[in-house]
């Protein structure tokens, strides 16, 4: 789809981290951003990738660069 980024660092996980897709494929889950560069190093992506370019990189479900999970409300 044209517009879209070809970085995705998905909603933080219930235990942690973040998943990261490069054009639709799956990379794996990131704990940081350093995390998140060497992912899309190893799809073949930009270098250096600069998270906060929204032509590049969508951060979706939280906040961009946290990667803790969300605490639960009793």
């Amino acid at each position: 789809m044209p517009g879209t980024p070809p970085i995705v660092v998905h909603r933080i996980s219930p235990t942690g981290g973040r998943r990261v897709t490069v054009r639709g494929r799956i990379m794996g889950l990131a704990h940081s951003d350093d995390e998140v560069r060497e992912l899309v190093r190893r799809a073949g992506g930009p270098e250096p990738v600069r998270l906060e370019d929204p032509t590049w990189v969508e951060w979706t479900g939280g906040r961009p660069h946290q990667y803790d999970p969300l605490e639960l409300l009793p």
